[in-house]
C-alpha cells in the first residue's frame, strides 16, 4: 500500500499528488496524510470521482489519514 505525506501543504498540492500518484497506478489502494479540513474535503471528493470509497480517521499527530480504496 502506498501511502502520500500531504501534511504542511495547501490546497490544491494534495489533490495534484493524488492525481500524480493515480497516474502511475489508478486502482491500488492508497492513504493520503492531510493536516487541514480543506484538504481533507478536496482530496476526498477528487477520490470519490476516481471512484475510491474514502474513509478519513485522526492521526495522533492532529493529522487525518484518508483511506481511498477501490
Amino acid at each position: 500500500m502506498r501511502t502520500i505525506d500531504c501534511r504542511g501543504l495547501s490546497c490544491p498540492q494534495p489533490v495534484v499528488m493524488l492525481h500524480q500518484a493515480l497516474a502511475s497506478d489508478a486502482d491500488s489502494p492508497l492513504d493520503v496524510l492531510v493536516d487541514n479540513e480543506a484538504s481533507v474535503e478536496n482530496v476526498s471528493r477528487a477520490a470519490r470521482k476516481k471512484g475510491f470509497a474514502v474513509e478519513a480517521k485522526a492521526e495522533a499527530d492532529g493529522a487525518t489519514r484518508l483511506e481511498l480504496r477501490k
